[in-house]
Formats: C-alpha cells, sequence, structure tokens
C-alpha cells in the first residue's frame, strides 16, 4: 500500500555546532492543518537523488506535537545524499516525507524513566521533554522523576543544552546529566561514557532499583530506560542496565547506524 506524501516547508533553521554541522530545522506542514504524533516517532524524508532514484531516510521528531509543525534535529553525513539535502535547505524551500511512525514512545502509565542518548539520538528525548514538561499548560510528568542522560565526545556537541538546563532549574523532577568522552581541559563536568553515569543514577535511587521479573499481566515496571543512539551505545547500556538486575522488557531502545 503506497504511503500519503505531506509538502514540508522549513519555516526556520538553525546551527547547533558548527564542528559537527549539525542543524536545528522547523518545519510546517503545507497539506495539514494538524500533524497528531506521540513523543518519540519519527517521519520519512522522501526525495529522488541525482540519478532520479526515490531515496528514504527516517528521522527522529524533536518535538513534541504542536498543531502542524514539527522540529528535526540533523548531522551534515559526508557524502550522505539527505543529511547533506536537509542541512542544505533554506528557509521556505519544501520536502516530501510520510509519518508518523514508530514504537519508541512513553509507556503508559508514565513511571521514573531515564532517557538515554548519544548525538542526535537526543531528538525524541526533546520530544519527550517537551511533551511531559511544556513551557505553557499542565505539567505532564505526574510527579515522576526524569532523567535526561546525554553523552557526546565533546562539549560542542551537546545539542539543545540550554533547553534542556532551563527545564531542569525550573522543574526539581527532572534531572539533566551530561557526560564527555573526549573533553577537552577546560570541562568540568562528568567523563566517560553514558552507561556509566546510567548505572550511578540507578545505584544512587532506590525508585531505580532492579526488578528482575516482570510485574503481573496489564501492569507496568516501576521504572523504564529509555535509549536513543547508535548500536554500540545502545548495546553497552542495554548490557549494564540487565548486569544491574533490570528486566530486558524495563529498556526501550531505538538505535541507527
Amino acid at each position: 500500500m503506497e504511503r500519503r506524501l505531506y509538502t514540508a516547508r522549513l519555516a526556520r533553521k538553525l546551527l547547533l555546532s558548527d564542528p559537527q554541522q549539525c542543524y536545528h530545522l522547523e518545519f510546517t506542514i503545507e497539506d495539514l492543518d494538524d500533524f497528531p504524533f506521540e513523543s518519540g516517532q519519527f517521519v520519512s524524508m522522501v526525495a529522488p537523488d541525482q540519478k532520479g532514484k526515490q531515496q528514504t531516510r527516517a528521522y527522529s521528531i524533536a518535538s513534541a506535537q504542536r498543531s502542524n509543525h514539527f522540529d528535526l534535529c540533523v548531522n551534515r553525513v559526508q557524502g550522505g545524499f539527505f543529511s547533506n539535502l536537509l542541512c542544505d535547505l533554506e528557509q521556505g524551500q519544501t520536502v516530501k516525507f510520510h509519518g508518523p511512525h514508530g514504537h519508541f514512545v512513553l509507556r503508559s502509565p508514565l513511571t521514573q524513566s531515564i532517557f538515554i542518548a548519544t548525538g542526535t539520538g537526543v531528538a525524541p528525548m526533546r520530544s519527550f521533554v517537551q511533551r511531559l514538561f511544556p513551557e505553557s499548560g499542565e505539567d505532564r510528568s505526574e510527579g515522576r522523576s526524569i532523567w535526561l542522560v546525554y553523552g557526546t565526545r565533546h562539549e560542542t556537541e551537546l545539542y539543545y543544552r540550554s533547553y534542556f538546563e532551563k527545564v531542569a532549574a525550573e522543574r526539581p523532577n527532572f534531572h539533566y546529566l551530561t557526560t564527555l568522552s573526549r573533553a577537552d581541559q577546560t570541562w568540568t563536568g562528568s567523563r566517560g561514557y553514558v552507561q556509566d553515569l546510567v548505572a550511578r543514577i540507578v545505584e544512587q535511587n532506590p525508585c531505580c532499583a532492579p526488578q528482575p521479573e516482570p510485574p503481573k499481566e496489564g501492569a507496568t515496571f516501576g521504572a523504564y530506560a529509555y535509549i536513543c543512539g547508535l548500536n554500540e551505545m545502545v548495546a553497552a547500556n542495554r548490557e549494564r542496565l540487565t548486569s544491574l538486575g533490570w528486566h530486558r522488557k524495563q529498556v526501550i531502545f531505538e538505535r541507527y547506524d
């Protein structure tokens, strides 16, 4: 069955990191007045390449639902057809897409949650945070403790840092933790890999204690981890959490290479 294509027009473009050529892109959908989706889902961008062959690339939505708009977080990749197409878009230009798709969404009812990301894997986490802690309107976090653990190599790659720091300063149950694997001498924060920081959270917070047996049918675990990033990082965090006693079904993930 052929998927319906929509037209997204670039409304705003921000450079998040010059060294990584990472862009924040805000789109308005011309064909729709409303674009319902769940935070954590993705859209598939569609365009013909230089030979006329249609190419498709999936990108996690980097914003919560807001009428007919959505945001993306895109790194320029050398030789990458779609990453270069999107990063080179100018305000007012359009691109086709279909969606939303995916099952990387928050489990219901909401529990204590650890969001774990590296690189542009922070995109669905931004969507989660915007959904749970809207700037205006009702707080949807239900008082649950929410941790965002964001790991990358260099400080210049901490995308959306000021936004997450602002939410953490305003919402006592949201905790924004970062770690760098290749930090320079000026960095005073945590160093190392995300799985080590995640392990400390689990070990220091009773609400994240091991729950090796699944709850009764229809119930949820007391805590969940949501992981998005490259396959190696996802695997490392899944292994660390299960080694700490977490059940594999407590670990929800989306990976890309």
